[in-house]
């Protein structure tokens, strides 16, 4: 049993799939409080599901991504054999996490889209840095980047880190927090491989939250 938050079909609008359609189960649950989060309504609003209504409600649409993300999906212990349901059920499976939880439970082929907490997000002493050894093929490092500050720590976390670099490195900045031309020039002026990200679902749809 899951407590979701909410099943919908979308455009991806963040990691390397950003642009295609997926589906996405939005988990009920998060330990983190980043003072920049977008989806506070997850925190504690959602409905109970099991496996077998979870799978007859995804099949109503047509896509083959999908993403399980939160709040914090790994705060529900049931949430790996959700990841393994999706992908015996032939889904190409993505999850997205705060790194605040074990990564290595996830199941191995599932797309991991992790979150390495930079200090606007105030949330950085509750990462588990065992993670950094934990990823895998499939795996992706995402910054959410506030300021130049949060853009210098990306930088000496994988300079500390070279194996990151096997990965791809993805910089998103806080919506309405970073100008986009000085970001760009943060990076260009890098020698870390960044690559920008912005939330395409927010230029979509601007000022919606949810669904999107």
């Amino acid at each position: 049993m899951l407590k979701i938050n909410e099943i919908f079909y979308s455009i991806q609008g963040e990691s390397t799939f950003a642009g295609f359609p997926f589906i996405f189960i939005r988990l009920t649950g998060c330990p983190l409080r980043c003072t920049w989060c977008d989806t506070t309504y997850a925190y504690n609003e959602g409905t109970d599901m099991d496996l077998p209504e979870i799978m007859d409600t995804i099949k109503k649409y047509p896509g083959h991504y999908v993403e399980i993300t939160g709040g914090e999906p790994l705060q529900q212990k049931d949430t790996p054999q959700l990841a393994a349901a999706l992908l015996d059920h032939g889904y190409d499976v993505f999850m997205e996490t705060g790194g605040s939880h074990d990564i290595s439970i996830i199941p191995e082929n599932v797309h991991r889209i992790m979150d390495i907490k930079c200090p606007a997000s105030g949330m950085t002493d509750k990462m588990d840095w065992k993670n950094l050894h934990r990823l895998g093929k499939n795996d992706e490092i995402k910054f959410v980047i506030a300021g130049h500050k949060d853009f210098n720590f990306a930088e000496e976390i994988v300079k500390k880190n070279k194996q990151l670099l096997n990965f791809p490195l993805l910089i998103s900045p806080v919506w309405g927090r970073v100008e986009l031309n000085k970001l760009s020039e943060w990076i260009l002026g890098s020698e870390i491989p960044f690559r920008l990200q912005l939330q395409l679902h927010k230029i979509i749809w601007p000022g919606v939250e949810r669904g999107v």
